[in-house]
């Protein structure tokens, strides 16, 4: 029987009872980064998608205050119209079955002409154009005429855009008189009670309505 001395013994007795140095395996590292990979996407897909719907967000509430302050604007204007003068009419277009509604008033420099300054009085119509030659995009503004120029054509007239991207215009107007709202005002004497807008959006799917009042209500 071969026995271990002393001596022999010694050495695999230490190698036994000495612990092995720590560390990761390839294995280890790879399993560690891949999960690192996937929670740092994860993470990016979120902010990413909270970005998108933070501008989504600011750019819709932007169109939404461009469309109330056309509310203010028109009825700062329509509200300081004369009666009795023949200040406003109406006509009801059509372009291919959409509504393409127009709607004219008299006025001077002040906020339905868009500027201070400007001598005389100009007709001032609110309707669609389209934003260009070869553009399928339709605008909403303001097209301005002196009253007094009986020239030819349009050069003098001008073009203030303020709502882009609209895709029809109804305008009704209410007759206190008939109690009933018409889709043209002609009458020379009186203005309508009510003028009622509805405008499609081509990035809502809801349309904008304002009822604007020609009579300030008294309080």
């Amino acid at each position: 029987i071969y026995t271990l001395s002393l001596h022999d013994a010694l050495p695999i007795c230490i190698a036994l009872v000495k612990p092995r140095k720590s560390g990761f395996t390839l294995l280890e590292i790879m399993l560690a980064v891949a999960i690192l990979a996937t929670m740092s996407l994860a993470i990016y897909r979120f902010v990413q998608s909270n970005l998108i719907a933070l501008r989504v967000s600011s750019d819709a509430a932007a169109v939404d205050a461009s469309y109330d302050a056309l509310h203010d604007l028109l009825s700062a204007q329509w509200q300081s119209l004369p009666s009795g003068s023949g200040a406003l009419s109406g006509e009801p277009l059509k372009v291919s079955d959409i509504s393409r509604d127009q709607i004219t008033w008299t006025c001077g420099a002040g906020p339905g002409l868009l500027t201070r300054y400007a001598a005389g009085d100009f007709l001032v119509s609110m309707c669609l154009r389209p934003a260009g030659k070869k553009s399928d995009r339709i605008d909403l503004g303001f097209l301005r005429k002196p009253v007094e120029d009986q020239s030819i054509g349009n050069a003098h007239e001008s073009w203030v855009p303020l709502l882009e991207n609209v895709r029809s215009l109804q305008i009704r107007y209410f007759d206190p008189r008939l109690n009933v709202w018409q889709d043209k005002w002609t009458d020379t004497v009186t203005l309508p009670r009510l003028v009622k807008i509805i405008m499609a959006r081509n990035d809502s799917a809801v349309p904008w309505e304002a009822i604007i009042a020609l009579g300030r209500t008294p309080l």
